[in-house]
C-alpha cells in the first residue's frame, strides 16, 4: 500500500506552524488589539505630570495616534512554540504511562523512552539508556545506517558479464533479495540478445556470490524467518508465493536463482550446456544488468513487512560503503561506526545482526527514539524512509491487526514492532492532539507472550495520542 509523501506531511505541519505562530505571538506579547500595553498604560495615565510637571490648565490636547507596534521578539515567539501543552509535559505523561507500563503483561523489564522531535527533548524516560534485546525495532537502526551510508537513491546491481571469448558468461549477485522472476527473465533476455550480437548461442553458465563472505545461514540456525543470506537469490528463497511473513526458504538461493536464469537463456535462444556452477566475475563490462529499487523504497519494505531478508541486506550495505567484509561480524561493525557519525547515544549497543532474531542485539529506548527525531530533522531529509516506511497502527504492515484495544492509536500510531519468545517492543511515532510529533520506544523482557504484551504495548502509544 502506498505511504504517504513527504511533501504532504510537510504541507500538513506548515498549515499547523502558522496557525501555532500566530497564537504564539498574541501570547507572547506585549499586545492589545494591536497595540502595545506599555503604550496603552500610558494613554490611560492622569494628565497630572508630578511635582516638576504640573498638570496644564488648560484641557489638554488630543491625544497622538499611536504609532506601530514593533514586532514581536523573535525569542519570545519560539519559547512560547517551544513550550509544551498540558497532554505532553513531562508530568503529565509520566502520570499516563506509569500506570500503563506496570501492567503485568509488560513482563518483569521494561523501558521507555519519549522525545519531543521538534526539539530533540525526552519528555519522558524509563531506564531510556539501559541496552535492551530489541528484537526487530533494530531494524530502524539498521535502515538509518544504511541510508546515512549509501543515500535514499543506491540501487543494487544484479549482473551479468562475458568471459574473454564469450564462452562462459557469469551471473553476478550484487546483494539484492527483492529480485524477482520477471526481472530476472528480463535480465536473462537482455543477455541473450548481447550474445546473440556477438555470434554465440551457446555459453556456459557460472554465478558468483563472493560479495558475501563468511557463514550464510544466520546464528539461530535455517528457519522460515530468514533465507540464507546470500548475495543472489530471488524473492528473498521463498518457496511459496508469499510476500511477506515466514515462509519455507530455499537451503540454496543462489543455485536456485542460476537455475531459473539458464531455463530463460535457453528460452531466448542461447543453450546453455551443463549445469550453472560457482566461479568468479570476469573482468570487464557487464552484458546486462538489472537495478533494485531506491534504497528508500527498500528502508520502506523492510520496516512495513519486518522483511529479515532485506535487513540482513541493508546491513551488509552498509559494510560494503565502510570498506568492511559483507559478513555477520563485518556488518555489525559497520552498523555501529555508522551510527557514530550520527552522534547518537550507542553506549552498550550491539548490532549481531541487521534483521533483529539474534538475541544478542541490544539496543536502548534512547537510541531508538533518537534515531527517529533525527529522521523528522528537515536538516537530514536522506532518513526520513525511517518515518513513512513505519507501519500505520490498524492499517498497513505489521500493524494492521493491532489497536483493537486502543482504538484511540489506530491511524495515528506509526511504529516498527518487535517480537522474539519473551521479548516484545514498539518503536515510532505519533502525533498528538496539539499537534507534536512524539518519538516513543517501548521495550520488554520477559513477557509471558505476545498475546498480553502486544495490547500493553498497543495502549502505551495509543495514550500519547489521545
Amino acid at each position: 500500500m502506498p505511504e504517504p509523501r513527504v511533501w504532504q506531511l510537510t504541507a500538513g505541519s506548515a498549515v499547523l506552524g502558522l496557525a501555532l505562530a500566530a497564537a504564539a505571538a498574541t501570547a507572547a506579547g506585549p499586545w492589545d488589539g494591536g497595540q502595545r500595553t506599555a503604550e496603552r498604560a500610558r494613554a490611560a495615565a492622569p494628565a497630572t505630570g508630578g511635582e516638576r510637571h504640573p498638570a496644564p490648565a488648560a484641557a489638554p490636547a488630543a491625544p497622538r495616534p499611536a504609532e506601530p507596534a514593533p514586532a514581536p521578539s523573535a525569542p519570545g515567539v519560539l519559547t512560547a512554540l517551544a513550550a509544551p501543552a498540558p497532554g505532553t509535559r513531562p508530568a503529565d505523561l509520566a502520570r499516563t504511562l506509569v500506570p500503563l507500563l506496570a501492567d503485568p503483561g509488560l513482563g518483569t523489564s521494561r523501558t521507555a523512552s519519549v522525545v519531543d522531535t521538534a526539539t530533540g527533548r525526552q519528555l519522558y524516560g524509563e531506564g531510556a539508556g539501559t541496552p535492551m534485546t530489541p528484537a526487530s525495532t533494530v531494524k530502524i537502526a539498521t535502515a538509518a545506517a544504511a541510508l546515512s551510508a549509501l543515500g535514499p537513491d543506491h540501487r543494487i546491481d544484479t549482473t551479468v558479464t562475458a568471459a574473454p571469448g564469450g564462452g562462459t558468461v557469469t551471473l553476478t549477485g550484487g546483494g539484492d533479495p527483492t529480485l524477482d522472476p520477471a526481472r530476472l527473465k528480463a535480465l536473462a533476455t537482455d543477455t541473450a540478445r548481447a550474445l546473440t550480437k556477438r555470434g554465440h548461442t551457446s555459453v556456459r553458465l557460472a554465478y558468483d556470490t563472493s560479495l558475501y563472505p563468511g557463514p550464510a545461514v544466520h546464528p539461530i540456525g535455517p528457519n522460515e524467518n530468514l533465507a540464507p543470506v546470500t548475495s543472489l537469490m530471488t524473492r528473498g528463497g521463498r518457496l511459496d508465493d508469499s510476500a511477506s511473513g515466514p515462509a519455507p526458504r530455499s537451503a540454496d538461493p543462489a543455485l536456485d536463482t542460476a537455475t531459473a536464469f539458464a531455463g530463460h537463456l535457453a528460452a531466448a535462444g542461447v543453450e546453455v550446456t551443463g549445469g550453472p556452477a560457482p566461479g568468479r566475475t570476469p573482468k570487464g563490462a557487464p552484458l546486462a544488468r538489472t537495478r533494485s529499487a531506491p534504497l528508500a523504497d527498500l528502508v520502506e519494505r523492510t520496516l512495513t513487512h519486518s522483511d529479515n531478508d532485506l535487513a540482513e541486506a541493508l546491513a551488509r550495505q552498509t559494510a560494503l560503503a565502510r570498506k568492511q567484509p559483507a559478513s555477520f561480524r563485518g556488518a555489525e561493525k559497520a552498523v555501529r561506526d555508522e551510527l557514530g557519525t550520527l552522534g547518537l547515544p550507542l553506549a552498550g549497543a550491539r548490532f549481531a545482526d541487521g534483521s533483529g532474531l539474534d538475541r544478542r542485539d541490544r539496543v536502548s529506548a534512547g537510541l531508538l527514539t533518537q534515531l527517529l527525531a533525527r529522521a523528522a530533522d528537515p536538516a537530514r531529509p536522506e532518513l526520513r524512509p525511517l518515518l513513512t516506511g513505519l507501519p500505520v497502527g490498524g492499517f498497513t504492515g505489521t500493524l494492521a491487526g493491532r489497536y483493537g484495544q486502543a482504538p484511540a492509536g489506530a491511524g495515528l500510531v506509526r511504529a516498527k514492532t518487535g517480537t522474539l519468545t519473551g521479548v516484545n517492543t514498539l518503536a515510532g511515532t505519533v502525533v498528538t492532539p496539539d499537534g507534536r510529533l512524539l518519538a516513543f520506544a517501548f521495550l520488554a523482557g520477559r513477557t509471558p507472550s505476545p498475546d498480553l504484551a502486544q495490547p500493553a504495548l498497543d495502549r502505551l502509544s495509543a495514550a500519547l495520542a489521545g
